[in-house]
This record gives C-alpha cells, structure tokens and sequence, in this order.
C-alpha cells in the first residue's frame, strides 16, 4: 500500500510528496507484528538505496505468504535532491540530514522532517541507507554512535555488511535522521556503501540479503534467508588511518579496494597532465586494508583519498 507520508504545495501547482509503501501480511495485522522501516534517498545524489528499495520489495512480493510483520520503504526522503542529483534540497541549499526532528510549525524543510520522524516513530528497527559521495567509494558498513553500541551492534552483526565503525560520540551531530530516532528509542542503523551518482548491484543485493535476514531473526520474515558474513568490528579510534593528498593533480587508482596493504605499497599516484609528471605516490601508511578509496581522480592537496583499517582488527577476516 503506497501512502503519502508528506505533502506541500510547490509554485506552478506543482506538490512535492514524500511516499512510502507498507507492505503487511497476506491475512492482515493482529497488532502484534514486528515492523522495520527501510530509509534512502536522504541525500539525492545517494542512489544506492533505490535499488534496495526495489530488490526488497520484489523479493517480498514474489513470496508475500512468508512475511509476518510490517515492512515501511521509504526511497525518496528527498525526491527533488533525487529528480535532480542534487545532494541537498534543491533551491534552500540544505543538508536534510541536518534538519531532523524538524518542526511542524516550521518551515517547509523543517515541517517535512517532522512529518518523517512521526511517520517512522513506532519502528522496531530503522535501517537509514546512504552512499557515498561522488568523489570516494565504499565498502558496504554500518556506522554506529558509541552512545548507541550496545543496542545496535547485535542487530548490525545480523546486516551481512562487511564493516560495523563505531564512531565518537563528539562526532555525531544531533540533527541527523538516525540520532533523532535512536534517541527516540528506535534502534536507527546508519548504512555507508558505494559511491555517489551509482549503484553498486553486487553492495545492494548483500545489503538486502542482510535485511531479509534481520527480518527473520525480528520474526518479520519466515522465508529461508542466507546466514550473514562475519562483520569486521572497530570500537577504537586509532584503528581507523586517514589518507589526504599532499599536492594537487589526477589521480590514478592503482592498489584495489578492500585488499589487504603493507606499508608502504603504492595505491596510486597524482599526476600532473601537463607536465607529463608524477607529483606525489599515495602509498599505504600501515599494514592494514583499503576500505575507502578516491573515485574522482581531480584532487586539491588536502583531498581525502582513501582510509585504512589496520590490520590487527582485521586479520580474522582476511585470513592473515
């Protein structure tokens, strides 16, 4: 069933809606279903998550009998960022994701972000999906606040993702989506995967296989689901390594995406097209694996190329 969340007027009788589709069992609700909402498309030019949208509810709808819980999709929180790949809201300049809880006496964007957290409210479990941005690709991982670890870590494990990151608490911002609604006792789990502008169908169909299977283990889902791989967990700071370019130029990927580096082993070099010169080899800084890597090649000194996660956390994963 496909219901307008929220609604208002644009100039030349134009509506911005934001939609959902509630899909319940076949025999209708007794009030005692589990429920879990699927949340995308906060930012518009993070597309990953359409086709998760897609892949989920197909698989539901092929096998509809075996679902025995509520399941909310949400796959355009900002559907004039995603009509026009914008990464904000198009025409206010704003981060969504920096509006939430919102205010229904607000103004528009604000309004709207309320409308959305009173629709969710009431999830068992949210799932807030995100890609990257169009400059960085990463690998599929959920992102936790450390307020929030206990609660969310054992249902992160179940997401068949490859990477849980446990963030500081000094590095979350209150005005996001997921801190709304983890504060507000629904468990929100922030999910990071692909690169901006994409979609990654091998990253989609992993995440979905995780969320059939945290379905089942709500008891949202009888179906047979795949068991999800082990999850590589980071609660330290300093197990995470920062790569920033030190000169401008273009750059050129040689090292491949979630492998396991020695320090020192080049991941690619910034050149310069003019003078037909290397002006700087990006080499890995550790012993540990690429789990974040440039995808646009034009970079300003300073310019976030990659991270690295040291291989101490992960050595159980890469067999090493």
């Amino acid at each position: 069933m496909i219901k307008t969340v929220a609604s208002v007027d644009l100039p030349v009788d134009e509506v911005l809606e934001i939609k959902k589709n509630r899909i319940i069992p076949v025999n209708g609700l007794t009030g005692k279903e589990k429920r879990i909402s699927v949340v995308t498309g906060i930012h518009g030019d993070e597309l990953e998550g359409q086709y998760v949208c897609y892949e989920l509810l197909r698989r539901i709808k092929n096998e509809p009998e075996k679902l025995t819980g509520i399941v909310d999709v949400y796959p355009a929180m900002n559907p004039l960022g995603i009509d026009s790949i914008t990464r904000g809201i198009p025409a206010f300049d704003l981060d969504m994701n920096r509006l939430f809880p919102g205010n229904s006496e607000g103004d528009m964007t604000e309004y709207l972000a309320s409308k959305i957290i009173s629709d969710v409210l009431g999830s068992d479990v949210c799932i807030d999906i995100h890609a990257s941005n169009i400059y960085l690709t990463e690998i599929p991982q959920i992102r936790i606040n450390e307020l929030h670890q206990e609660k969310l870590v054992p249902l992160a494990e179940q997401l068949n993702l490859d990477f849980i990151w446990v963030h500081g608490a000094s590095t979350v911002l209150e005005e996001t989506f997921a801190y709304s609604l983890n504060s507000r006792d629904v468990p929100t789990l922030v999910v990071e995967m692909g690169v901006g502008m994409r979609t990654t169908k091998e990253y989609c169909i992993q995440m979905v296989d995780g969320i059939m299977n945290l379905m089942k283990q709500m008891g949202i889902w009888s179906g047979e689901v795949k068991a999800p791989r082990k999850s590589i967990i980071s609660v330290d700071p300093d197990d995470v390594v920062y790569l920033n370019a030190g000169s401008s130029g273009v750059f050129i990927q040689e090292a491949k995406h979630w492998t396991v580096l020695k320090k020192g082993e080049i991941i690619g070099k910034i050149v310069n097209p003019l003078a037909g010169e290397v002006v700087e080899e990006v080499v890995a800084p550790i012993d540990g694996v690429l789990f974040t890597i440039r995808e646009y090649p034009v970079v300003d000194e300073g310019s976030l190329m990659g991270r690295m996660l040291k291989l101490d956390v992960c050595k159980e994963a890469f067999d090493v």
